[in-house]
């Protein structure tokens, strides 16, 4: 008996063991899953954070579009390359672009903390960029590294370079929005303040209108914004001066025939930032549609006389602008249709009325029965002045509006138009056309029967949208731009280099220009 328990006991204890061991190798119970939540505090799309109070959302869009006559996408032949409307300017311009956008809220004692972040990947045909005449030919270099006989390609920036445009798998990375709000602040990279709500498009896809400020990839500043209730808002911003709102202070100085042709009235001179721009808004925003009045002050700071500091310098010189904007919702003509108006005046503050996706410089070149060519220019700075005089403000007004009808929920077609003009001061007009526009650097010259610097510009167009399906849209963009300049003659002159234009008899007359936006768009 003893033999046959010690047996049992033994077979026992190694059962025991050997379960121990397998008990050992099973795996440990994992934790529950966190599955991503919505959240629902602040509208479609947002979600938790996994072990997190913050909610965040994706959203962006695809666009694929091309640009007929025009060397941008997308603005009107009024420049350089684009405005010679020779073998030097393109037929079309095609891009395709991602857009990303990542907004992050968290709900807290002193309210919502929000981050957003809005940026774009995007491929654009490129640009002839010419460096004018050597050898008895014209030469034209890009950014692929070629031989400067040769013909390169030059980046999409506003005809800046930008060599990644012409790689293979390159392209370009645009940083649109990147802020922080919190408490009312808004600090980082935002639409102005002074912006209506639809910056540059009332009803529009076409980027270059003028007749109001528009800053559709944002402008860094610091803001405060008061809410009142009842749908009545006010902010007060310190804005980043350097990025949009430097339409130059001009020495003219240097001013040249020559140079006023290719729409330079002389030597830009902007000096070292000083100041901010100052912004105050007042917005009401109702059922019925909104109303905002917006006032901007811009510091206006050039360097020197010369090319040394003992040469001297003018005084700093303010300007200003005042906006008012109007939309009508509800109107009795379709459901969702809508009225978006605006009107600015502006006093050494461009920027404000002829936008940067617009410009204020012109040199356009067209037909003409009497001479080699037609050519069209003019210039919009903010301040303009001679050595040894004050700063001189340059004074623009200017609106633009548009009427978007519903036709059905699948199509709408909005008409858009709008109007700037630019008016110089005695100093300006005095040196570049002397007193009664027979004299100074360009009315003395021989054939030049009337001298003025002040301009117009004016624009109209139409636009229709087909969406089939949700947030799939196709659009095709008709505008035109008209440049209503004040000088009248035909002058013998050398245009810049880079138009390839000969020294011949050009007719300064009006110009005008058309472009069309093929655009398909999917967000998301």
């Amino acid at each position: 008996m003893k033999l046959v328990k010690s047996l049992l006991l033994g077979s026992a204890a190694g059962l025991i063991a050997v379960g121990g061991a397998q008990a050992a190798d099973l795996p440990v119970k994992a934790k529950a899953v966190e599955y991503v939540k919505i959240c629902s505090l602040y509208g479609a799309g947002f979600y938790y954070i996994p072990g997190t109070d913050t909610c965040i959302k994706l959203g962006g869009y695809l666009r694929a579009e091309v640009a007929l006559n025009t060397n941008s996408d997308y603005g009107a032949q009024t420049t350089t390359n684009n405005g010679s409307r020779n073998r030097l300017t393109n037929y079309y311009t095609m891009r395709a672009r991602e857009d990303l956008n990542i907004d992050t809220r968290t709900a807290t004692e002193y309210g919502v903390v929000r981050t957003f972040f809005d940026g774009v990947f995007s491929w654009t045909t490129g640009n002839y960029q010419g460096l004018g005449s050597a050898t008895g030919g014209t030469q034209y270099s890009g950014t692929l590294g070629l031989n400067a006989a040769a013909t390169g390609l030059a980046g999409s920036s506003g005809g800046a370079v930008n060599s990644t445009d012409g790689n293979t798998s390159g392209g370009s990375l645009g940083v649109y929005y990147a802020f922080i709000q919190f408490a009312g602040f808004t600090m980082g990279k935002a639409v102005s303040q002074f912006d209506a709500p639809w910056t540059n498009y009332p009803g529009n896809n076409y980027d270059s209108l003028v007749g109001g400020s528009g800053t559709v990839t944002g402008v860094n500043q610091f803001s405060y914004t008061a809410d009142f209730g009842q749908g009545i808002t006010a902010a007060f911003s310190a804005e980043d001066a350097t990025q949009y709102y430097q339409a130059g202070n001009l020495n003219m100085t240097g001013a040249t025939a020559a140079g006023m042709v290719g729409g330079s009235y002389g030597t830009n001179s902007i000096g070292g930032s000083r100041s901010p721009n100052l912004v105050a808004m007042l917005r009401v925003d109702q059922a019925w549609g909104l109303f905002q009045a917006s006032v901007a002050a811009h510091d206006n700071h050039v360097g020197y006389y010369g090319a040394t500091e003992i040469t001297g310098h003018p005084d700093d010189k303010w300007g200003w602008a005042v906006q008012l904007a109007l939309s009508i919702k509800n109107i009795p003509t379709g459901a969702g249709d809508v009225i978006n108006i605006q009107g600015v005046y502006t006093d050494g503050a461009t920027r404000y009325n002829f936008q940067n996706l617009a410009g204020s410089t012109y040199s356009m070149f067209g037909n003409s029965g009497i001479a080699y060519q037609s050519v069209g220019f003019a210039n919009a700075p903010d301040t303009v002045y001679v050595t040894g005089s004050s700063q001189e403000t340059v004074k623009t007004w200017g609106f633009r509006g548009a009427y978007t009808h519903n036709w059905d929920p699948y199509w709408n077609t909005a008409i858009y138009g709008a109007y700037a003009q630019a008016q110089f001061g005695s100093l300006g007009k005095t040196t570049l056309c002397g007193v009664g526009g027979a004299a100074g650097v360009f009315g003395g010259l021989a054939g030049v029967t009337g001298c003025n610097p002040d301009f117009a510009i004016g624009q109209a167009g139409i636009i229709t949208r087909w969406t089939p399906v949700k947030n799939l849209t196709f659009s095709a963009d008709l505008a035109w731009t008209h440049l209503d300049q004040k000088y009248s003659g035909t002058v013998g002159v050398t245009p810049s280099s880079v138009t390839a234009k000969p020294t011949a008899f050009y007719e300064l007359k009006d110009q005008d220009t058309i472009t069309l936006l093929l655009r398909a768009q999917r967000n998301w």
